[in-house]
């Protein structure tokens, strides 16, 4: 009868690396055998993440500011980007413009809301 699969190949042992201390070899598989399968044991906890403070927006600005300041910025970076489309050429271009279009169309949202928004 013919064996479709192969014997698997005559290799020697794993070779050895002398230096690695088997005591830690065995304290890190036992933290990730732990971590794995035992959902009671002790995890590390991670810090929570603390947002950096250098860009925030007063909590006392009103939506309306903050929408027109949203529309503002999504207008002048579609200028930005259509006047850096026209230097470029080919499939670079090409992007550009699907940016340029992009960011219209998030201006468009935003102008819409504040179209729709009643003060107050």
């Amino acid at each position: 009868m013919f064996k479709v699969t192969p014997n698997p190949p005559d290799i020697g042992p794993v070779p050895f690396d002398a230096s690695l201390d088997p005591r830690k070899l065995k304290e890190a598989a036992d933290r990730a055998l732990n971590f794995y399968l035992n959902p009671g044991a002790t995890k590390t906890q991670i810090p929570p993440r603390k947002p950096s403070a250098i860009f925030t927006i007063d909590a006392a600005v009103d939506d309306e500011t903050l929408l027109v300041e949203a529309c503002e910025s999504l207008a002048s970076a579609s200028v930005l980007v259509n006047d850096l489309a026209e230097l470029t050429d080919g499939p670079r271009r090409q992007t550009m413009l699907v940016l340029q279009r992009v960011i219209m169309l998030g201006e468009l949202a935003v102008n819409r809301v504040l179209d729709n928004h009643k003060p107050g």
